[in-house]
């Protein structure tokens, strides 16, 4: 199983309404093919300057790298990541037990 999380921090010129639209384009990645247990999330603590966190489950390196490739992963990317995203930190992880 592969844990793919991504911790990040909008950028504070975005509206209201590109800031809804940037979630709503989140939700549709959840339709990508072998994603499971996704969820959306936001950030409750201080320590860090993240706000939200978006995760979710594969079952392989294979589903996770078609996942990556995915014309609707690339789409989210190139259109509402790049715009919308001030900075954010990247993590997959293996279950090592």
């Amino acid at each position: 199983m592969i844990r793919h999380s991504v911790i990040l921090k909008l950028k504070n010129t975005i509206s209201l309404e590109e800031k809804q639209a940037f979630f709503d384009a989140v939700d549709t990645l959840a339709k990508i093919p072998d994603v499971q247990k996704f969820e959306v999330l936001k950030q409750t603590s201080q320590k860090n300057k993240f706000e939200y966190g978006i995760s979710m489950e594969f079952d392989t390196q294979e589903q996770y790298d078609i996942y990556s490739n995915h014309p609707n992963h690339i789409h989210f990317i190139q259109n509402f990541w790049i715009n919308n995203v001030e900075d954010f930190l990247e993590i997959d992880y293996e279950n090592i037990g």
